[in-house]
């Protein structure tokens, strides 16, 4: 673990995204509400927030530090098909929240994908990836 007792505590926040692709029909059931396991995008979404929290226990060298808002956006897009998920983390804190977004992202899309599985094995998760980060040294900085 990196010694960062001597940084100051500043406002942080990261953005990250991710895609996942799949068959129109299942796009179209998700759409529709009619999968087995009930509202995929809002089960996705407490999901990603969820594991946001837990970053320090899944990464094994990241710092606990406390999330002041984790918000996720998840577009249906007829274009892919599939969604396209952008997750955000907010702290005020001696480290950055990258790893949370991108953990926010990362489960939010395995959860769509397990919730889906039955009616398309053929799905793919890309793209994941930080967007922005503020705060901290380096300042701001977007892809």
């Amino acid at each position: 673990m990196v010694d960062i007792s001597g940084k100051p505590v500043t406002e942080r926040m990261a953005k990250a995204r991710g895609v996942i692709r799949m068959k129109r029909e299942t796009l179209e059931a998700i759409r529709a509400g009619t999968t087995r396991k009930g509202d995929v995008i809002a089960v996705a979404r407490v999901a990603g927030i969820m594991a946001a929290k837990r970053t320090p226990e899944l990464i094994p060298l990241c710092h606990p530090i406390p999330l002041t808002d984790v918000d996720l956006t998840i577009e249906l897009d007829d274009d892919l098909p599939g969604a396209r998920v952008t997750a955000s983390a907010k702290t005020a804190a001696q480290t950055g929240v990258e790893m949370e977004a991108m953990i926010a992202a990362s489960v939010t899309l395995l959860t769509i994908f397990d919730m889906v599985k039955g009616l398309d094995r053929d799905m793919v998760i890309s793209e994941i990836t930080v967007t922005e980060k503020l705060g901290g040294k380096s300042g701001h900085w977007v892809r």
